[in-house]
């Protein structure tokens, strides 16, 4: 159909609102009209403002610190509401062309992590000789309470622009190893300590020994055929000359040798070498070998991502199978250690299933339920269950909001307790090589640590594993598993 001038112009779809940014002139423009967007604030946010802006001021960028203030947790900075404003003044009111000319603003409540921001400018008073305009601002938080307010004054554009939207870069934030740096700087004044490291007979696993020793983090005793020890460092160019070397002929025996040591405390942890983790656990497990205690053994990953403001746990993704309930128990038992002997003295505890009501026909939910319900009665303590929760509910606290759930732990898990090993094993995986996650890796519920990493494991990765093994096996000298 051919529009002729009379026929009035269709007004723009959503679709077109999506792809086509326009604004509004100033002759358009009446007292009263107003204008909004919304946004989520994440960790990462902040993060990306302090990295634009250069305000590293740790209330917004270091959750230990941030806990002991008067807002006991961490805050966005005021400006960054500022900048949502501006948003709002270039892209919908008045939109492209506008020019800011003077900003007031008063911070009036803290804004946290998950906050869902309603960001509104209301146009108060025109100047028709200056073309201006003044436009009250308003942020208000989800539960109504407005967080920051003011007045902006602008020149509005007098001719109309409409363009196709910029399609911004992907911006990813990279922690560059401050993670790792902070870890092995708290542990290196505990001292090293005796490791047993299983069958190291690759570059990977023998070289993984040295640097932690170069680090300072262990003394290394390698368990394993001599002449392929050396043979290997030949290869590497390691010096492991001045290391003890327990000789025996293959990694059955390294192993059994090893939990031997350790049994007989010779040394204060294990460190999986070349060997499979099946060999290396099958030699622990038995009563026999004198390592048992009264827990499961399980595994877990120590995780930092930068989308996420804390390290975190997931656990069990190494060990145990398909875990029973009373399995559970104890892997969140050992969870909630390990989060001691990091600093967490409280830890919240996420029970995940696929979804965050209990279904009698899925077992993950009943188990979380139970699990929960043992925490109550004191069965499970130092931390804080909830569950079922789903991943999004368990991590993000504006998912949780959304879907009405009122909790200690939603959003801000601490440790995430997965239903089996292969949904354990895939989330940590998809953390670290999509996420972006540091890790390590450890066992527990022996009588000492073992350190277990994987033959792709980053040399980080495998510092921070030792490290963490530092940490615990100086705890159980005044606390044993």
């Amino acid at each position: 159909m051919t529009q002729t001038p009379d026929t009035p112009a269709l007004p723009p779809s959503p679709a077109d609102d999506l792809s086509i940014i326009r604004n509004r002139v100033f002759d358009e423009i009446r007292i009263g009209e107003t204008a909004s967007i919304e946004r989520t604030l994440t960790a990462e946010d902040i993060q990306l403002f302090a990295v634009l802006s250069g305000d590293f001021n740790p209330q917004h960028l270091d959750a230990d610190y941030a806990a002991s203030t008067r807002f006991h947790g961490v805050i966005a900075h005021g400006m960054l509401g500022g900048a949502l404003i501006s948003a709002v003044l270039g892209t919908r009111l008045p939109g492209p062309g506008t020019i800011y000319v003077g900003q007031s603003l008063k911070f009036l409540a803290p804004v946290r992590i998950g906050d869902t921001l309603e960001i509104s400018v209301t146009v108060s008073t025109r100047d028709e000789r200056r073309k201006r305009l003044t436009l009250a601002c308003n942020c208000v938080n989800q539960d109504g309470v407005s967080v920051v307010a003011g007045e902006a004054e602008v020149i509005a554009p007098t001719e109309r622009i409409e363009r196709e939207r910029t399609t911004l870069p992907e911006v990813r934030l990279c922690v560059n190893g401050g993670g790792l740096h902070r870890l092995l700087d708290h542990v290196r004044p505990l001292g090293a300590i005796r490791v047993a490291v299983v069958h190291p007979c690759d570059v990977l696993s023998l070289g993984a020994a040295v640097d932690a020793h170069v680090a300072g983090l262990i003394v290394p005793v390698l368990v394993g055929p001599r002449a392929r020890l050396e043979a290997v460092a030949a290869e590497a160019g390691l010096d492991i000359s001045a290391l003890e070397i327990e000789d025996v002929p293959h990694s059955h025996a390294a192993a059994e040798r090893a939990v031997a040591l350790a049994a007989g405390g010779d040394v204060e942890a294990m460190m999986k070498g070349s060997l499979h983790t099946d060999e290396l656990v099958g030699a622990v497990v038995p009563a026999s070998a004198g390592l048992r205690t009264k827990r499961r053994i399980s595994h877990c990953f120590l995780m930092q991502t930068p989308s996420y403001p804390r390290p975190f746990i997931i656990t069990d993704a190494a060990i145990n199978i398909a875990p029973t309930l009373e399995q559970k128990a104890d892997i969140v038992r050992n969870a909630i250690d390990l989060s001691h002997a990091i600093g967490v003295q409280a830890p919240r505890v996420a029970i995940l299933a696929a979804v965050e009501t209990v279904n009698p026909h899925m077992q993950a939910t009943l188990d979380a339920a139970a699990l929960c319900k043992m925490a109550d009665r004191g069965q499970i303590s130092g931390g804080v269950l909830d569950g079922p929760l789903a991943f999004d509910n368990a991590v993000s606290a504006a998912s949780a909001r959304i879907k009405g759930i009122v909790s200690d732990v939603a959003g801000h898990a601490d440790v995430l307790v997965v239903p089996d090993l292969e949904s354990g094993n895939m989330l940590a995986k998809q953390m670290e090589y999509l996420g972006g996650a540091a890790s390590a890796g450890i066992v527990l519920g022996a009588k000492v640590p073992i350190v277990l990493t994987s033959r792709s494991d980053s040399r980080e990765t495998r510092l921070a594993s030792c490290a963490i093994a530092v940490l615990l096996a100086h705890r159980y000298r005044t606390t044993p598993p």
